[in-house]
């Protein structure tokens, strides 16, 4: 078979591999759309901290399962399937409480776990895989970027109703959109990017804010609220400035999500937050259940999140599609790649 390899920063290529190994308790793969994330991107520039090259990367995708033992899932050879990329210790104080997403030696697919998802064929632990039940393969492949959004949605407890502000209009920042409007929210998304903004108006938002200054979205925010702020916000990108931007467009007795990874630090007058006994919650990852929700939320047919797919490139344009995946980043939303 043949797999892509990162042998280093901005270094991409395929190679020729061996077929994996199948081991009891695992399932043999093959590699049908594998998307190119944030966490990707930033291993191809050098700048992931975790990343150990060389590494397959890759941890969003869809496959069909070749060959699958017995288990109590109804997994079946050929069916069409995703799976929980995020593999746990099973012994830290967050595992042994059961927050698993949360364990304190996390290794994701392709980035601390150097075999990811970019072969023709993976082996995978049984338990870690999802039917599909029917979504077509390109949907499979967004379920776990969805995931990710949708947990954070979770964590807001959201109501019917409630205005949702979601700081980001990348892929994650997008399908948290998608999520909030799934649970009735009405929702807002931000940007610094009018390209941006303008595309997330496919997703059925109702409403956007081009970014460009803090007095326009000062002022957007208190017309779209009624001066009353916003009941959920959500950062998606990652930064100090949209950090604050949450907390300004929060409304009292609001709640933020942060969902953005970033590496720098926040300045801000902190009491703003018991000024307006705001609940903050991080979100990482996603456990089991979120992904079954999520399928089931996309089998319903009334949310749609393939339009975040901008970009597609065969297996074979792989190192072209992360070097214009950097290259582009500011206008590009999911690259994917057809294993097919």
């Amino acid at each position: 078979m043949k797999e892509i390899m990162m042998r280093g920063a901005g270094d991409v290529v395929i190679l020729d591999a061996p077929m994996p190994e199948l081991k009891e308790g695992e399932s043999l793969l093959k590699v049908l759309y594998g998307g190119i994330c944030g966490t990707d991107l930033s291993s191809f520039r050098g700048t992931m901290k975790f990343i150990k090259y060389p590494t397959v990367p890759g941890h969003e995708f869809s496959a069909e399962i070749v060959k699958v033992g017995k288990n109590d899932q109804g997994l079946k050879e050929g069916m069409i399937v995703t799976a929980n990329p995020y593999f746990n210790c099973g012994e830290c104080y967050s595992c042994k409480k059961g927050l698993v997403n949360c364990c304190s030696k996390n290794q994701t697919m392709g980035v601390q776990r150097s075999q990811g998802a970019f072969s023709q064929y993976i082996t995978l632990s049984t338990e870690r895989i999802y039917d599909g039940k029917g979504l077509s393969a390109k949907t499979l492949a967004l379920v776990e970027p969805f995931c990710i959004s949708y947990h954070g949605i979770k964590r807001a407890s959201l109501k019917g109703g409630e205005k949702v502000l979601v700081v980001g209009a990348g892929t994650i920042g997008v399908l948290a959109a998608v999520a909030a409007l799934g649970k009735g929210a009405e929702v807002t998304i931000c940007d610094i990017s009018k390209e941006k903004v303008e595309y997330a108006k496919k997703f059925g938002i109702q409403h956007v804010i081009h970014n460009t200054n803090p007095e326009a979205f000062a002022e957007e925010v208190k017309r779209i609220t009624n001066g009353n702020g916003y009941d959920v916000v959500v950062e998606a990108v990652g930064l100090p400035s949209t950090f604050q931007n949450c907390i300004d467009a929060a409304a009292f007795g609001g709640t933020m999500i942060q969902v953005g990874v970033g590496k720098q630090n926040v300045d801000l007058n902190f009491t703003t937050i018991q000024q307006k006994e705001l609940a903050i919650f991080g979100s990482r990852n996603a456990v089991r259940a979120d992904f079954v929700e999520a399928i089931d939320m996309l089998l319903d047919g009334t949310l749609s999140i393939d339009d975040v797919i901008t970009n597609m490139y065969s297996f074979d344009e792989a190192p072209k599609a992360f070097q214009d995946f950097s290259d582009n980043a500011g206008s590009m939303l999911k690259v994917m790649i057809d294993f097919n």
